[in-house]
């Protein structure tokens, strides 16, 4: 059994119970993603699976057999920054940064959805196209919590990225 981790392909662990969050810090040694809450309300832990955002604090390992896992780490390097983390360092979405690689990974599924046409509960037009209005962005990203306040920066920082990596409805 195996899962792909930022393109590389890895063992699952043999422990059935561990969680895909410790796994990926102790197992992959991949310490970006943090563990805030460990009950799935903070988003400190939030990864891609093929491509789609969880909280990877709630789910076990073994059941991503096959699954293409995505962290902070495969987002992009100090020197090659992916658009979202450029973003975040210009506008100062990160303050303490603890949960910056949650919020990054989120932001990023988040505009997938909105290019995909998902609504959400703010959404005013359900059979439209999305407006990545600030309440869009807030209403999305609600999961992801950040006790520095950092919040403004992070609308800031999302709506650049989607002007940069041109998602539907980003003009707003």
């Amino acid at each position: 059994m195996t899962l792909t981790i930022n393109g590389e392909s890895r063992s699952l662990p043999e422990d059935p119970r561990i969680s895909l969050l410790d796994y990926l810090r102790q197992g992959a040694g991949l310490t970006g993603t943090k563990k805030g809450c460990d009950h799935g309300q903070c988003g400190a832990c939030t990864v891609l699976v093929n491509g789609v955002r969880i909280n990877s604090c709630l789910t076990l390992a073994v059941m991503h057999d096959g699954d293409d896992i995505t962290t902070i780490e495969g987002m992009g390097t100090p020197d090659d920054l992916s658009p979202m983390q450029a973003a975040f360092v210009k506008h100062d979405g990160y303050q303490c940064g603890y949960c910056t690689p949650g919020q990054i990974c989120s932001a990023v599924a988040m505009l997938d959805e909105v290019a995909a046409g998902w609504p959400s509960d703010v959404t005013d037009d359900l059979n439209g196209k999305v407006e990545l209005t600030g309440d869009e962005i807030r209403e999305r990203m609600s999961g992801n919590l950040c006790r520095c306040g950092a919040y403004s920066n992070i609308v800031e920082a999302i709506q650049e990225a989607a002007l940069e990596t041109k998602t539907a409805g980003a003009d707003a």
